[in-house]
Formats: structure tokens, sequence, C-alpha cells
């Protein structure tokens, strides 16, 4: 795009072909045929088919599905009718909660309103915003909202918000003059942008580009050209499901070639066992189990202010290693606060109170005072009133306040309302109103007091001073000198370096009832005001939360290095100790070449003024380095990056459609805090997902080793079929289903987060698992040994009960793989425990009453027998708790450095 920022007006009308009068309503139609309307490609809509069959597209379900296939073709066909039914109820939880969350977000692009106010045929007109075509001359004026890209060629104090394409906080003054060439938006002050909005002021503007052709468009463009890419959490599955098919294929292949030397069977029916067996070593409830574990955790992410809009999100936010944050309404509470108040001679003023709510309190020397009881006080409060045009909103439904006009003005009418002082009910008038006048750098009101007439001024402190002849203190009105402006002027300094706003506000008697510019001079100066956008309160502690587990911060913002650095420091991204490069800005970095740059965002943790293209490539050279990244943002700049990031999060509150469009997680709160807390419920999800895994497998592979170990010896088969369903679906069912509701155990926070490209099997697990496997085997091959000799149905009872309880005390072995289930309280989850005492109840009921016996093929077994078989049943938990001892006290002795 061509930077008509550094053009003259008259050159910007040459290039458009166009003039200050506007275009004729021909020439606007022939340049809509030629350019096409003034819109953006909508955002695809997805029927509600799409997110149903979207639940498919993973190896574990094609995996599960081939299992099916091979069980019709064994003529096991109720086994694979339930596996196609998993899979369907699968699909199903998955389903229901992206579309839900779809709902939830209400996501929209529309960036246009429907009208602008045009210069046609010589006249003013209103047409659609859609209209539009270069060379328009519009009409810009307060509280309108800015419909395509253009060129200032006429203006009046304007003043545009564009914290939704830039993430500048604060509006920006408007020239018309031609410029130096600037890399980033937010510089080209001559220029108004598309998808931004007019807080104050007019202007006239000749419009240089529509649609695709605008800054809005380009990245528009951008997003298209992302492809999509499988989650982390669908990697991870995906690689399991991998492992799963391949370990079944072995499984099979071993029964085979052992049965062949062992059975005296026909190879084709030890084939078809070999299928058989090779379909049941795949744990068929694992995808509805995880997806269970996924909608746990999304439903808590909820409740923690985090809506899931992509299902695996959920997950795949546990692992993240570094946060790429927003500053604006996300650290900070994105409403201009004054903290400080400067009146010459007194102690300085502190103001309490949050945001735009108008309440707070005075204290001057560690008390709190009345701003009626001080008269310097009193002045400055009702020049903060009166020379504003602002006002705060309350919203009862809501309890919330919401500004309207200039957010500078803003905090000085919160500031005067804290006092008490409300302009709607004192006795004095406004005569005439000079709004911020960007060559003078301030704005003055003249106002009736009784019978005279007074000019306030509000500006930059500086520049007020300088047109100070008087100071007005507690006392009376002295005269200024040396002495007083340097003690002024290093207040000024000391707080312009806090990265505060600050203003000088001052007053004189006239007798004019217009502003003239040179009435502005011979002011008596009343005092200073320091202001700032304040960090939210609980943002410090999540960024120390987030340095506690592993978890890299870093500040990424379209505002001003100071105050970029300033916030980093004040919630603690940064530490002014350190001796590294604390920011870097846009220009600083484009100065880099490829291996400053990667080492620049190795170390450097605030980038400042960026455009939205270094964004994306700080996130995408992280996301090589191995981090697996979540970015957050609220404006249209952020929306590349948000959707290149693992895990998109965009702000809920002030974030635009087109952030929410692009990310995988809405924040309804936009606060940081909730990002970390989110975090949490994420790496609770992968530790859930992860135990409720292992104890499927565990299960599954003890059922068959002691398949393959009986069959190898020439024995009966220990199990039947149906005998062997209900272990996997009843009791390893409602397990998971347990396991899948468990809570973190105060570590999962203070510890690393997983590598990028670890397994959900790995090989520090493997001893855990494979004691697990060999002492449920054991303990089933020794009842069915016993047993034997009374029959092979005792044989297999006794088998069965050994295996549905070894799985049930497998089960509080899962729900921690490093704490000993007495650390964790063995009544911690009520699930556990219901299912502990329904599955034993169950499974002793099928044993002993005969209606069941008939169908499973069981025979009774004595009270005496059952207790003995359920004491040796509870070795498998005392295996694993002697493990954790001995992995805690021997092996890693010192503390955790990643997730388990």
């Amino acid at each position: 795009m061509e930077d008509f920022s550094v053009l003259h007006i008259e050159e910007v009308f040459q290039k458009v072909a166009a003039k200050a009068s506007g275009l004729t309503s021909e020439e606007a139609r022939e340049r809509l045929i030629a350019f096409g309307p003034n819109e953006l490609p909508k955002t695809e809509q997805h029927s509600i088919f799409y997110y149903f069959f979207k639940q498919f597209k993973s190896v574990l379900v094609i995996v599960l599905v081939l299992a099916s296939i091979l069980s019709w073709i064994t003529n096991h066909k109720t086994d694979a009718y339930i596996i196609l039914l998993v899979i369907f109820v699968d699909a199903l939880i998955g389903f229901i909660q992206e579309w839900k969350a779809e709902q939830a977000v209400s996501v929209l692009q529309k960036m246009l309103l429907p009208q602008a106010k045009v210069i046609r045929d010589n006249q003013q007109l209103l047409v659609k915003a859609s209209e539009l075509v270069p060379g328009d001359v519009i009409i810009l004026e307060e509280g309108d909202h800015v419909s395509a890209d253009a060129r200032l060629i006429e203006l009046k104090h304007l003043r545009a918000v564009e914290s939704s394409l830039t993430g500048e906080s604060l509006p920006i003054l408007k020239t018309v003059e031609a410029l130096k060439p600037a890399s980033s938006i937010g510089d080209r002050k001559n220029m108004v942008w598309r998808g931004t909005f007019i807080s104050g002021g007019y202007g006239k503007a000749v419009v240089i580009g529509t649609g695709l052709k605008t800054a809005i468009g380009s990245i528009a463009s951008s997003l298209s050209a992302i492809k999509a890419e499988p989650s982390h959490f669908q990697k991870k599955i995906n690689k399991l499901a991998t492992q799963m098919g391949l370990a079944s294929v072995v499984a099979a292949t071993i029964l085979f070639i052992v049965g062949y030397f062992t059975l005296d069977m026909p190879i084709n029916d030890l084939f078809l066992l070999a299928v058989a067996v090779m379909v049941s070593i795949i744990p068929e409830g694992l995808p509805s189990i995880i997806a269970i574990v996924l909608a746990i955790g999304s439903r808590r992410m909820t409740k923690r202010n985090a809506i899931v809009r992509e299902f695996t999100a959920t997950e795949t936010l546990g692992a993240v290693t570094t946060i790429i944050t927003d500053k604006t309404g996300t650290l900070t509470e994105n409403a201009l606060t004054v903290r400080r108040i400067f009146l010459y001679g007194q102690p300085e003023v502190e103001v309490s109170g949050e945001g735009w709510i108008p309440i707070g309190s005075f204290q001057q020397s560690e008390a709190i005072i009345e701003a009626s009881n001080n008269s310097v006080l009193k002045k400055l409060l009702l020049i903060a009133a009166l020379c504003n045009n602002s006002s705060v909103r309350h919203k009862p439904a809501e309890n919330t306040y919401e500004l309207v006009g200039d957010p500078t003005e803003g905090a000085l009418h919160v500031l005067s309302k804290k006092s008490g002082i409300d302009i709607n009910v004192i006795t004095i008038k406004k005569i005439d109103d000079l709004p911020f006048d960007s060559i003078l750098k301030l704005r003055a009101s003249v106002v009736k007091i009784g019978s005279s007439r007074e000019l306030f001024a509000i500006g930059a402190p500086e520049r007020i001073l300088s047109r100070c002849k008087n100071v007005l203190t507690e006392s009376r009105i002295e005269l200024i000198d040396d002495v007083m402006q340097n003690k002024i002027k290093q207040k000024i300094n000391s707080w312009s370096l806090d990265a505060m706003r600050v203003l000088g506000l001052a007053y004189k008697e006239t007798s004019t009832s217009e502003i003239q510019e040179d009435e502005l001079k011979q002011f008596t100066f009343v005092g200073i005001v320091g202001m700032i956008d304040p960090p939210r309160e609980e943002v410090k502690e999540a960024v120390k939360r987030c340095k506690e587990a592993g978890i890299r911060v870093i500040m990424a913002t379209g505002d001003h290095i100071s105050t970029a650095v300033a916030i980093a420091s004040a919630v603690g991204i940064i530490n002014h100790k350190e001796k590294d490069v604390m920011a870097l800005s846009e220009e600083q970095l484009m100065v880099l070449d490829e291996k400053e740059f990667e080492e620049a965002i190795k170390s450097v943790n605030v980038f400042a003024r960026l455009n939205p293209e270094t964004k994306l490539h700080i996130a995408s050279r992280l996301q090589k380095m191995g981090e697996l990244i979540a970015m957050t943002g609220d404006g249209v700049n952020d929306a590349l990056a948000l959707k290149k990031a693992d895990v998109g999060i965009a702000m809920g509150i002030m974030g635009t459609d087109v952030a929410r469009a692009s990310a995988k997680v809405v924040l309804a709160d936009d606060n940081f805090a909730s990002i970390v807390s989110a975090i949490e419920e994420g790496r609770i999800v992968f530790m859930n997902a992860r135990q409720a895994s292992f104890y499927l497998i565990t299960t599954n592979f003890a059922e068959i080793s002691t398949l393959i170990v009986t069959i190898a010896f020439g024995l009966p088969m220990p199990l039947t079929a149906i005998q062997i369903l209900w272990l996997n679906l009843v009791t390893d069912g409602i397990g998971d289903m347990a396991l899948a509701a468990e809570r973190g155990h105060g570590e999962v926070l203070q510890v690393k987060p997983l590598k990028k490209d670890e397994k959900i099997i790995n090989r520090s697990i493997l001893p855990f698992l494979g004691i697990n496997v060999g002492i449920m085997t054991a303990l089933a091959i020794a009842a069915y040994v016993y047993f034997l000799p009374f029959g092979v149905e005792h044989a297999r009872s006794s088998v069965f009960v050994v295996m549905a309880f070894t799985q049930l005390f497998n089960m509080y072995n899962m729900r921690s793989l490093n704490k000993s289930i007495l650390e964790i309280g063995i009544f911690s989850n009520i699930y556990v425990t219901i299912t502990m005492v329904s599955s034993a109840i169950m499974t002793i009921s099928i044993i002993n009453i005969p209606f069941f016996q008939e169908i499973f093929g069981f025979k009774t077994i004595s009270y005496i027998h059952l207790m003995i078989l359920i004491l040796m049943s509870s070795l498998v938990l005392f295996g694993g708790e002697v493990y954790k001892y001995f992995k805690s006290h021997v092996l890693y002795s010192h503390q955790l450095t990643r997730l388990p």
C-alpha cells in the first residue's frame, strides 16, 4: 500500500484523480464499478453440520473405525456397534461444546456502520458506507466511525481513537501536514483509518482506500492466508492413537505366534482370535473420556471467565510456555485515572478510586481530606469539571459506568465527581469553549461565576506554566518566580518518568465572551494532575504465578515505549535492576538482522509501537524456536497473530469482532488474571486426560497380558468376550469418568510446562504403567490357577473379580502420578468414592445373582473367597504407593521440574 501520509494535499488529489469539492455522482458510480463495494469478505459462516463432522478429524477415530470394521468381519457385531456408538458420543460432546461456545461469543465481522457523510455534486450527502470509493471527500465529526482509509485535508481539533487498529489507548490528535515516512500506522497522524472512530473535533478527508485496499483489509487478506493446523492436543492424541495401533498389532502378532505353537486350534480360528485381541487392546472408551475431560475443563474455564471456542484449546492452554499480551485493557483497567495532584506549597495529594467509577477519596500526608476545605484543590476540581465536555453514564443493570467523550477529559470529570462537584446543579454557566488545540497544546473554557467571568485552561503542563504570571497558594495569589517554576517542572518531569500523563490547570479573570488566542496568557497557575491507565490489581500476582509455572510473559503493544516499560515494570514483567535491554520499539526491531532479531525476542520482554506484521513475526519465530504461544489481543491489529498463535485469546468486552473471530478463547472479563486461571485449568485437563488414558491402557494391557500368558501355557481362555466387554465399558468407563473430574493437587502452577513434543505416553511413565500391569496380570493369573481345579467358570469368575477390583484400586493410583493417595485425600474426589462403592456392588451382584450368572457365565464365589480376592486386588494400590514413594524420595528428591 502506498504511503499517502508523506504527500502534500495537492499530490494526494492528483493520485486519486479527485478534488476538494468531491466527486460527482456519475464519477462515484463509475468508481464503484471499477473498485467494487467498500466491504470486507464476510467471515465464513459454518453450518451446524460442520461443527459436528469436524469432530471426526482424528487419527484415534480412524483407528476405532478400523477396529469396528474388524469386529464386524470377525462376527463380533455387538463390539462393532458399541465402538461406533462411542465414536458418536465423543463427536456429540465435542460438537455441543464448540457450538455453544460459538453462540456465547456471537462472533461477527461487520466493521462498517451503515452510512457515511460525503460531499458529492458539491453538496453533503449521507450514503451507505459500502458505496464509498477512492476520491470521495468524507466529513468526520465527533462520534463518527471511520468507514474507509482516508488522508485528512481539513480539520479543527480532530482527534481519533485508533486502539482497535494500533493498540494506542489515547486519542490521536490529527494534522493535515505532510509527514516524514513512518512505519507505524499510529505515527501517520494525517490519516484516518477504517474501523476507528472520531472522539472529538471536525475534519474532512479524501478516501484513498476501500475494502481490501485498507489497513484492515490487508489484515483480513493475511488472515485468510493463514492455514489452520492441528492443535497441540490433537497432535498428542494422534501420536497416542498411532502408539496404540502399533501396540495392538504387536500384541495380536505375539498371541498368534504363541497360539500357533501351544493351542490345538485351526489357523483360521487363531487368526480371528488374534484380530479380536487386536481390537480389544484399543481403548474404545478413550475418545469419549477425553471429550468428557475437555468438556469439564471447558466448563470450569467458563466459570473463570474464559470461553473456549475451539474444544482442544482447553488442554493446549495448559502446555503454553509463552504468553504474548497486549497492554491496554488486559494488563490495565483501560480507564485513565487521576492518581496524583500537585498544588504549589502543599504536600502531594493522592487520589483513590477505580476507572470511571465516580467514587474515591483525597489523601494528603497520609490523612483523608475534604476537598471543600482546601481552596486551591477546590479551584482545581472546578476547572477539571467545567473545562470539559465528557460525561460518565451509570448502567444500573450491569452496575457499571461508561465513558461518553474523550478519555482524558473523562478522567478529569470523574476526579471532580469524587469531590462531590456536580456540574448539573452548580450555578456556574459555561459561555464559550475551545477544544484541545494541537498547536497551543491546551483547551480552554469561559465560565460565568456570579457577575464575573473566568477563563479556565487545561493542557500540556509546560505550555500552561509558560502562560502563567501567578501561582495560587492556600493563603494568596503570588507572582511566579524561577524557583517556583523549577519546583513545578521537577514534579512534571518526575511524574512523566513514571509514565503518567501530566496536565496543568490554570485560570484568570476575563471580560471576554469568546476565547481569542491573545487572551490565553497572564494565567494563575493552580496545579498539575497525573493520570494513568492503572494496572489491574490482580495482574502482578498473575504474572508472578506465570513465572513460577515456567511461563514467560511478553508485552507486545502499539503504545509508546515509556508507557509500556512503566506498566511492565509495575506488574513484574520486567525488573529495572536487570542489566539487559528491557524494551524495544518497532523501529529498533526493524534495523536488526535475523540473528539479532532472534536474540532480541529470546531476552526482551517488552515490545512497543508494533505493527501487526511484526507482532505476527515475533509469534512465528518463537514458535519455530519451540515455544507454545498464547497470544492475547483485542484489536484488529491483533487478529493475524491471534490466528497464528497456538492459542489466540481475544477480549470479550473491548475486543473487536475480527479479533474474536480469530481467537480460540475469549475472555469474558478482559483480565490477564483470567488467562492464568485458564492455564491452570488447562494443565489440570492435560493431567486428567493423561491419567484417564493411563487407567484405560493399564487395564486393557492387563487383560491382554493375562490372556496371552494363559494361552501360552495351553490353558482355557481366562475371560469370555462378554466378560471383557463389561470390564471395558462399565468398570473402566465409570472409573474414567470419575478421574475426568479430578482437580489439581496444588502443584499445577509450580512446575514447568511439558515440552512441546512431549508424548502422552513417554519413557518416564513406563515403569509406573509396567508395575501396575504386572501386578494386575500376576494377581489375575494367580486367582485363575487357584480356582481352575473347581472348574473353568469358577476360575473365570475369580479372574473377573480380580480384574474388576484391581481396576478400581488402580483408579486411586491414577488420581495422581506423583502424590500418595494419603496426601491428596482418599475421599477428596467424591466421584471416585461413588464409583468405588457402586462398581463394587455391581461386581459382587453379577457374580452371585443367578440372572446375571446365566448371562455372563459366572459361578457363585463364597464371601470368604470374595474378601480374599478383594484384598489381593488392593496390592496394585500398594504397589503404586511404593513406586511413588521411591520415585519422590529416592529418584527425584528435588522439586518436580516439569508436569508429570
